[in-house]
């Protein structure tokens, strides 16, 4: 008999700690994009950033995104072409601005092949 319940207690604990560990990994982001720090999407844009261009926007939300790592600074994508540094982004108005996401170096070489060694920036225009 206590074998019995001994191992309904193991069974019991082993269920709980499963369901707490899918409760703490869900991330609870809502979906939102706010909660990630490596995209920003439409939503994330203000009203009041309509105005502004994209490194501005960029400089307020995500400043470390501009940062250079080590001797290397991000390479700046839009739709898939390269355009060459953050400065590029200053000709981006938000407002054509659908979807912009970081890449680490390792990831943007992987990717794109050297020369990323900083990293890079995607950006998505809207259609």
């Amino acid at each position: 008999m206590r074998a019995h319940v001994s191992k309904r207690l193991i069974f019991a604990s082993f269920a709980l700690t499963i369901a707490l560990a899918g409760c703490a990994s869900s991330g609870g982001g809502g979906g939102s994009s706010r909660s990630s720090p490596s995209r920003l999407t439409m939503e994330d844009f203000t009203p009041d950033m309509q105005s502004l261009n994209l490194l501005t926007v960029i400089q307020r939300l995500r400043p470390a995104w501009l940062r250079a790592r080590g001797n290397s600074v991000a390479v700046v994508y839009v739709d898939g072409n390269r355009r060459g540094g953050t400065n590029e982004l200053n000709s981006i108005r938000i407002d054509e601005v659908q979807r912009v996401e970081r890449m680490s170096g390792p990831d943007a070489t992987m990717r794109f092949g050297t020369n990323n060694d900083g990293g890079a920036i995607l950006v998505t225009l809207r259609r």
